[in-house]
C-alpha cells in the first residue's frame, strides 16, 4: 500500500515538474520570438552627439562624458510603462557609479515628470524629458526600457530592450569600459 501511495506520489512530482519545464520553455521560446522586434532598428556603431539639459538644469554632454572616458549608460523608459518601474531602483544605483543619462520619452512635461521624479525618489540631475519621443526616435528605440551602453570611445557598446538586470547592466558598463 506505501508503495503504491509512493508510486503515485512519484508521478504526480514529475507530471508536474514536466508541466513548469514545458511552461518555462514556452515563455523563453515567446521571449526569443519577440526579441527581434523588441530590438527593432536601434542605432548601432557611433552614438548620436547630444547636449541635453536635465530637468534640473544639470548640462549632459555625452562627447564630453566620452572624451573623459567615461562609459555611459542612455536609459530610455516612460512613466507609462509597467516594465520600466521594475528597473528604476537598478538605475539610480547603477548612477552611483557610472555615468547616467535617464531619457524619460513620451511621460509629460516638465512638471509632470519632476513631480514623478519627487514621488518616485529619482535623482533629476541626470533625468532629461522626450516629451515627443523624438531622442528615443533618434536611437531606434520603438519599445522601452531601452539601454544603451556607450564606450569611452562614443561607440554604441551594448543594447538591450526591455526587462534587464541592474547586475547585467553592470557588467556591460565594465566591460565596455575595458
Amino acid at each position: 500500500m506505501e508503495q503504491t501511495q509512493n508510486a503515485k506520489s512519484s508521478k504526480l512530482w514529475h507530471k508536474a515538474w514536466f508541466k513548469n519545464l514545458l511552461t518555462v520553455l514556452v515563455f523563453v521560446t515567446v521571449f526569443l520570438a519577440l526579441r527581434p522586434f523588441m530590438q527593432g532598428d536601434v542605432l548601432e556603431g557611433q552614438a548620436p552627439k547630444l547636449q541635453l539639459t536635465s530637468l534640473n538644469g544639470q548640462t549632459l554632454d555625452l562627447q564630453k562624458m566620452n572624451a573623459e572616458g567615461e562609459v555611459v549608460l542612455i536609459h530610455i523608459w516612460a512613466t507609462w510603462c509597467p516594465i520600466c518601474k521594475f528597473s528604476r531602483d537598478g538605475i539610480e544605483d547603477i548612477a552611483a557609479d557610472y555615468k547616467v543619462i535617464s531619457i524619460a520619452t513620451q511621460s509629460g512635461d516638465d512638471e509632470q515628470l519632476l513631480s514623478y521624479a519627487r514621488q518616485h525618489e529619482m535623482n533629476a540631475d541626470y533625468l532629461v524629458n522626450d516629451l515627443d519621443g523624438a531622442l528615443a526616435a533618434q536611437f531606434g528605440a520603438k519599445a522601452v526600457p531601452a539601454d544603451f551602453v556607450i564606450s569611452p570611445n562614443g561607440e554604441i557598446a551594448f543594447v538591450e530592450v526591455g526587462l534587464t538586470s541592474s547586475i547585467g547592466l553592470r557588467f556591460r558598463l565594465w566591460w565596455a569600459g575595458l
